[in-house]
């Protein structure tokens, strides 16, 4: 990823910062049987961590977009590396479930000033004509700290506990802040930011007077409830099938990450050929058939396949979906972008109590069938309602 290919070198370094960050965005998930069965609650209840993570990360948005357009990007988003790694830290050493549950909170603060940041700042650097490859290669770090995280927290899991997972990737991302910032202060990335709290106003009224608006953000919010609300009952449903190791369920769910990669790898060939309205018709289609083959319960290893692919299409219809929410605003970028982080993940926020709610009154199998049926077709609906249309403040830019 250096000049010489097109893309700026500084995409590097955002990429490095999402990597961190992702380590532990889905850190508990393989453990939580675990983390369940010392704490003497429910499943059920464990999974709530998934909700409290993303409700906090999707409250949090707003403040931190604005914030981060008044007094700059890269600082924001160095901070809250480092309050991340200091909430993982602090819940390996919780005594009780409420202080756990508490951790998970700061950690989705601090999450939450990553993510839609490093965005903010990759579309500041690339023009909208290459954005979504670009937006591609830097989620491509997020995506390896997802495989690795899941992977690696069911590995510690196995060996030193949840607890251990916690602590292991707290430092990890307390070191990330670290090298982050030192690159970062040589490394020349976007003007000086110029909204103030006056035009931040403005900003809001821009993006919500765009019609794309109000398709980006429900899409996404619907996106955040039938894809990643699924991800705290995988286990248990491994567990259900005889498959109790960690290490297994670790990797199922790093399956997604997987197909997230394929993603950043395939996407500069895939758009010229399909182009966005065919890679979101694509990505809602193969993200539903694979929700109905995880209905099905198959083995272990056939759940991995259908993780990877439906990672592969989630990213096809989010990935488009991301380069639409950063055309809505040039001004108020990191806070249009925020708005897209906050419905995506107020919707993980909603999906594991409506999956939990789902199962327990109906059923596993159709709660899968008609998170699959919605999900195919949204991409049809964002297909047909979408318009690739400029941000209409562009020329103060």
């Amino acid at each position: 990823m250096t000049a010489a290919s097109g893309m700026p070198p500084a995409l590097n370094i955002i990429a490095l910062a999402t990597f961190s960050a992702a380590l532990s965005a889905r850190a508990l998930d393989p453990v939580l049987p675990h983390v369940a069965e010392d704490f003497a609650v429910s499943i059920a209840t464990a999974a709530s961590f998934a909700a409290a993570f993303a409700f906090t990360f999707a409250i949090i948005q707003p403040v931190l977009g604005a914030f981060a357009d008044i007094f700059g990007k890269a600082r924001l988003m160095i901070v809250c590396l480092a309050l991340l790694g200091f909430a993982n830290i602090l819940g390996a050493m919780a005594t009780s479930f409420p202080l756990l549950f508490a951790s998970r909170i700061l950690a989705g603060i601090g999450s939450g000033g990553v993510f839609p940041i490093a965005l903010g700042l990759t579309s500041d650097l690339v023009g909208a004509e290459k954005r979504q490859v670009a937006i591609g290669r830097t989620l491509a770090g997020a995506m390896t700290g997802n495989l690795l995280g899941a992977t690696v927290s069911g590995l510690i899991g196995d060996f030193l506990g949840w607890r251990g997972v916690l602590a292991v990737l707290g430092g990890i991302v307390m070191l990330a802040s670290i090298v982050v910032a030192i690159r970062f202060r040589g490394a020349a990335l976007t003007r000086p930011p110029r909204t103030s709290l006056s035009a931040l106003k403005q900003g809001y009224r821009t993006i919500f007077t765009n019609p794309n608006a109000r398709i980006c953000y429900a899409a996404v919010f619907i996106e955040g409830c039938c894809v990643l609300g699924l991800f705290p009952f995988i286990a248990a449903f491994l567990f259900e099938l005889g498959q109790t190791s960690l290490s297994i369920a670790g990797v199922v769910i790093a399956g997604f990450a997987v197909g997230g990669l394929f993603y950043t790898m395939t996407v500069s060939r895939l758009l010229p050929k399909i182009g966005v309205n065919g890679m979101m018709i694509g990505g809602g289609a193969l993200v539903g058939v694979q929700l109905i083959a995880v209905a099905m319960g198959p083995e272990w290893k056939l759940h991995l396949l259908s993780l990877i692919f439906m990672g592969w299409g989630f990213y096809m219809i989010h990935g488009s979906l991301q380069v639409f929410a950063s055309e809505l605003s040039a001004e108020a970028r990191a806070t249009a972008l925020s708005l897209h982080a906050f419905f995506f993940f107020m919707g993980q926020t909603v999906g594991p109590i409506a999956y939990g709610f789902g199962i327990q009154h109906a059923g596993k199998v159709p709660t899968l069938l008609t998170a699959a049926a919605v999900m195919i077709a949204l991409g049809f609906v964002c297909a047909k309602l979408l318009r690739q249309t400029g941000p209409a403040d562009a020329a103060v830019t």
